[in-house]
């Protein structure tokens, strides 16, 4: 049944895609400032205390749901779980940015590259070569279609629908708590941080593995072990390091980035092996991602039947 659900709603998503921003990213942003306003004393116990109540609480209240569901009204479970797939993943989460990019790159015009992909990554960078933004767009293409899409996959098979919106929430308070310093924020953050770092453990090194077996398996596997420690942000790394290695691209290095008053070259370490990013790597990362979700789709596809035949 989990299979079913997952094919019925990569294919709505293909046909329409949720207005992520205004389905679930506001309606988020809106929950963290209330719960910000009301438990931020600063303090690493109130912010405990905030992420079950925006993130644990909805889930397993979902989750609840549909245990109730499968047992009394088996289709209304499998709709639920559809709706919660389509809800929290899908690649045209992100997929149009990356489109338009690769397009833009492709007839040269190389100042709406640039404009589109800081819109996507949130800060500018007009100093940009083609070759630099088809770099950083394919690391924000094999980053998105982890958080987005396989992770969301992972938990949703492991859990239920309560496991994917369990993902999706975590993500979305790691981003609008856990980034942010404590000089600002205090240690409320900290354990919105530390938490996501945890529920991405696993689904981090999956996804890592997936691409390296779809793609060149000997020089993905060489990267993460040699590179991925370099990168500042470790479960980015891991991705980004097995990504380059299996597309036979280098990512990372630096780059000049559009920072409030600074136009210096931001210091990245080097991921990957082979030649210079260009379009031509953005249409194999696209090609990389979907393999991968094939992978998954196929082993998924294995375990039902296995099971199916064992019961």
């Amino acid at each position: 049944m989990n299979l079913v659900s997952i094919v019925i709603a990569l294919v709505l998503e293909q046909l329409h895609a949720l207005p992520v921003e205004r389905a679930l990213r506001r309606p988020q942003a809106a929950l963290a400032g209330f719960l910000e306003d009301k438990f931020n004393d600063g303090g690493r116990s109130h912010g405990a205390i905030a992420w079950g109540l925006g993130v644990a609480l909805p889930a397993a209240f979902l989750a609840l749901l549909h245990g109730l569901l499968l047992y009394f009204q088996p289709l209304l479970a499998f709709l639920l779980g559809i709706a919660a797939l389509y809800l929290t993943m899908g690649f045209r989460q992100f997929s149009h940015f990356f489109t338009n990019i690769h397009l833009a790159l492709r007839r040269g015009d190389i100042d709406e590259a640039r404009r589109l992909l800081a819109q996507w990554r949130g800060h500018g960078g007009d100093r940009l070569s083609s070759s630099d933004v088809a770099r950083l767009a394919i690391e924000q293409a094999l980053l998105a279609s982890h958080r987005h899409v396989f992770a969301p996959l992972l938990w949703f098979v492991a859990l239920g629908p309560g496991g994917a919106l369990f993902y999706r929430l975590a993500h979305g308070m790691d981003e609008l708590w856990g980034g942010r310093s404590e000089t600002e924020f205090g240690e409320f953050g900290a354990f919105s941080r530390q938490a996501f770092a945890l529920i991405d453990w696993l689904p981090v090194r999956v996804t890592a593995t997936s691409f390296a077996v779809v793609g060149d398996f000997e020089d993905a596997v060489h990267c993460w072990r040699t590179q991925a420690v370099r990168w500042p942000e470790a479960s980015s790394g891991i991705l980004l390091a097995s990504g380059a290695g299996a597309l036979g691209v280098r990512l990372g290095m630096p780059v000049h980035e559009a920072f409030p008053g600074s136009g210096e070259a931001a210091d990245r370490p080097e991921l990957g092996l082979g030649e210079d990013a260009d379009p031509d790597f953005m249409q194999s990362t696209i090609g990389l991602v979907w393999r991968s979700l094939v992978l998954g789709l196929a082993v998924l596809t294995l375990v039902w039947i296995s099971s199916w035949v064992g019961g």
